[in-house]
């Protein structure tokens, strides 16, 4: 069982859900919602969640600090991005007319576009993309255990993330293009979907993170 996981709240987030979804799981003792960098620094695991436009979260991260304990956070601790929260990673993202973000995992958020379209049959898709989607699981990751292939996740954005290399990718899915559902890379996991809002993958997700050492 995990000791404790902080989630960072940089008050741009559905933090209430996503840590009771963690409570949930059985599988660990304290779940810290917090901003504190002390904190964040005791816990043994890190969650990064995140909802609304990159600008205004950015923003927030930046002017409390937290850009600088997640790049030391990151160095040594099993590290979940969520939604935004995986947004942030990324280099930049074109949402509020481009946006620097952290730079952690090369790679850039692009905008789905006001006409995007089903490439097979050529009907309008709506945007944001909201609703489940199948994941398709592109590599094995402890993440993944107990999980089923093309598993079911719930998502909500408007912008997807297109990472540098594709060795990044954990898992896929598709509205319109084939876009990451989810991205990995050593003690860093991250996923557009709300696993809170995913039911029984989504905990198992959670629950797998808990117990994750951050190896592959």
């Amino acid at each position: 069982m995990s000791s404790s996981v902080a989630v960072i709240d940089y008050g741009m987030g559905n933090l209430h859900s996503v840590a009771k979804a963690l409570e949930h799981t059985g599988c660990v003792e304290r779940v810290v919602v917090t901003h504190e960098a002390e904190q964040i620094m005791a816990a043994d695991r890190v969650v990064l969640p995140g909802v609304g436009a990159i600008r205004d979260c950015m923003a927030e991260i930046r002017r409390l600090g937290l850009d600088e304990v997640i790049r030391e956070v990151i160095q040594s601790k099993p590290f979940l991005g969520v939604c935004v929260g995986m947004q942030a990673l990324m280099d930049s993202s074109e949402e509020n007319g481009g946006t620097p973000c952290l730079g952690i995992l090369p790679g850039e958020v692009r905008f789905f576009g006001e006409q995007l379209r089903d490439p097979d049959s050529g009907a309008a898709l709506k945007v944001p993309h909201m609703g489940w989607n199948q994941v398709h699981q592109e590599r094995p990751h402890p993440l993944w255990a107990g999980i089923e292939q093309d598993a079911r996740f719930y998502f909500v954005h408007s912008y997807y993330v297109t990472p540098a290399e594709r060795s990044y990718l954990a898992g896929t899915t598709r509205h319109g293009l084939e876009f990451a559902a989810a991205l990995a890379h050593d003690n860093i996991f991250a996923a557009q979907f709300h696993p809170e809002k995913s039911q029984h993958a989504g905990l198992q997700l959670y629950a797998n993170f808990l117990k994750w050492d951050g190896g592959i």
